[in-house]
């Protein structure tokens, strides 16, 4: 599941504070927070047709963590709004596109960890790429790392923000393991998400996924759990442990960047009944987890905001 190189993204216009700049040449000041500690927070973005889904859910949840990290300037919506607008033109962008958004504390004045360093204003960056989704749809494997989920009092999963060196060890784990992603605990030692992802189960016709106690206010999993809602599937969220995910009759994962996809099997297990004659995982999903692939793939088809 490696991504690779998109010839479509060779001449990319980046924006960065108002300035649309060639990916070769775009930069940000090594006194910037970003560089320095990672002090900033960002948003994953998926453009449909022109449209951008649940664009005012994003936005706001970035609002809420620079708030959080008592970033004294926030640009407004509108203004965030014009500089992908202005950034989708640039490169003749209308579908098939992933919009990485990060909005940092901005330049220090000199080196340090002070925020009353940061006297520049923010910085925001609009990094679109032509991207599909990047999980096979056949689904993906699992393995369980041992690196934890930080709780709240250590470093808030409401927070969406750039430090994200748990979940690259986690991957690190994932990659030494030939799996796919990995599947990361809580301090409990029950099931938070993957290194990138949400995590659903199905049981006896329950779906069921983690509390947001040590993972982030997913977009894409409250959609989930709507369109559960709305196609009278039983949900259930709350604390499950690793012997619930591997006794599941079908498991998927949720993302901006690869919608939903299939869990085919976790440390070696396979997920559900179906295997293949050599007793390995079978591919696809399970009825429930076709079903809102489904409806999620017509939702996000039919709505968002328009940008282009």
């Amino acid at each position: 599941m490696l991504q690779t190189f998109d010839e479509r993204n060779r001449d990319l216009q980046v924006w960065i504070n108002g300035r649309l700049t060639h990916r070769d040449e775009a930069r940000v000041s090594p006194f910037d927070s970003l560089v320095q500690g990672g002090d900033g927070v960002w948003e994953g973005l998926r453009l449909h047709d022109g449209r951008i889904f649940a664009l005012t859910e994003h936005l706001a949840r970035l609002r809420r963590s620079a708030k959080a990290l008592a970033f004294t300037e926030i640009p407004s919506d509108e203004d965030v709004i014009g500089a992908i607008r202005e950034t989708l033109a640039a490169n003749d962008m209308r579908d098939d596109v992933h919009i990485r958004l990060t909005l940092g504390r901005g330049e220090k004045i000199t080196s340090g960890m002070d925020p009353r360093l940061n006297q520049a204003g923010p910085t925001l960056i609009v990094l679109a790429e032509f991207k599909p989704p990047v999980y096979d749809a056949g689904g993906i494997t699992l393995v369980t790392s041992s690196v934890r989920r930080h709780r709240a009092d250590s470093l808030d999963p409401k927070i969406h923000h750039n430090n994200l060196l748990t979940s690259i060890l986690a991957k690190i784990e994932a990659n030494v393991a030939g799996a796919d992603d990995a599947l990361m605990l809580d301090d409990a030692g029950y099931i938070a998400e993957t290194n990138a992802t949400h995590v659903f189960h199905v049981a006896g016709g329950v779906l069921r996924t983690s509390t947001t106690r040590a993972c982030p206010e997913g977009i894409t999993r409250a959609t989930v759990l709507d369109l559960a809602a709305e196609a009278g599937i039983p949900t259930s969220v709350g604390d499950f442990s690793l012997t619930d995910l591997y006794t599941a009759d079908e498991a998927f994962v949720t993302g901006t960047m690869g919608g939903l996809a299939p869990v085919l099997s976790v440390d070696g297990r396979p997920i559900g009944a179906g295997t293949t004659a050599d007793g390995g995982p079978a591919s696809g999903p399970g009825p429930v987890t076709a079903l809102l692939t489904s409806a999620y793939a017509d939702l996000t088809a039919t709505s968002g905001t328009p940008v282009c």
